[in-house]
């Protein structure tokens, strides 16, 4: 690990931007744009990125594992990676493919490093504002290398965040729209990174989340706790990338989770 260096990281996401995804921004064709799993956007620019971190990253930690959004649409099999005592990359080339191919300015790039069930490392580039976040185990979370802490509310009637609106079980679905009314605003991004990070530094409270995939979550879940911030799973667990959670409450304050766990009758 003594060759792992965070400003790396960001050199390599600083010239997949500039090379592939920006590029790309406001200029895609037709043939550019494809579905996956029947539903889910893709571009060419994310299978491009993809591969170029893939190639960059394996070079850092030669023989370490690789977890990509883009490869697991081929091959599911490549979450096994997370079972095996070895250091793992988990990436999302492009978080909030929505919003890139509708033109929107919230999307990122996603790294994560784990090894078994412990994230060590996590990165979220913002490409158009050459914007890099990180996490460190045990040392803290950065917003451009300066160390940052969440604050949070104490009741669900001053809290803003987002509720994910698919992927529910049906048992969920009531408690999760009566919940819905009762905080101050939901809205999402539609890109988790960018409300990881605005959890983090405490200028949102809290996401209510469904379909756990972990390169969505993973580096986000990092810089939360590191920030001091809190996760749960509704058997009131935290979040485990190497086993299957379905739900999760992302936010400022276990305390705070709880109350939205409470909330939820689960």
């Amino acid at each position: 690990m003594d060759n792992l260096k965070i400003e790396d990281i960001q050199d390599i996401c600083f010239n997949i931007s500039k090379n592939i995804i920006l590029p790309k921004y406001q200029n895609l064709k037709d043939d550019d744009i494809k579905y996956k799993n029947g539903s889910d956007l893709v571009t060419s620019a994310d299978i491009a990125a993809e591969k170029e971190l893939k190639k960059n990253l394996l070079k850092i930690i030669p023989n370490s594992s690789f977890v990509g959004e883009e490869e697991y649409a081929s091959n599911q099999n490549i979450l096994n990676a997370y079972q095996e005592d070895n250091y793992c990359w988990t990436v999302d080339p492009i978080d909030g493919t929505t919003n890139f191919v509708n033109c929107r300015n919230k999307f990122a790039i996603m790294i994560a490093l784990t090894k078994k069930s412990q994230i060590l490392y996590s990165w979220i580039y913002k490409p158009l504002e050459n914007n890099m976040s990180h996490a460190i185990f045990n040392d803290g979370a950065y917003l451009n290398n300066k160390k940052v802490k969440t604050k949070g509310v104490n009741s669900l009637d001053k809290a803003t965040g987002s509720i994910s609106t698919k992927y529910w079980d049906e048992k969920y679905w009531g408690s999760i729209q009566n919940l819905k009314n009762q905080f101050k605003e939901v809205n999402s991004y539609r890109c988790i990174g960018f409300e990881y990070l605005d959890i983090g530094v405490g200028q949102r409270n809290f996401a209510i989340l469904s379909k756990l995939s972990p390169w969505d979550h993973i580096p986000g879940i990092l810089f939360v706790r590191e920030a001091g911030g809190s996760d749960i799973d509704f058997d009131n667990q935290p979040y485990n990338f190497s086993k299957k959670n379905n739900n999760l409450i992302v936010g400022n304050s276990k305390e705070f989770n709880l109350q939205i766990l409470n909330k939820l009758g689960v």
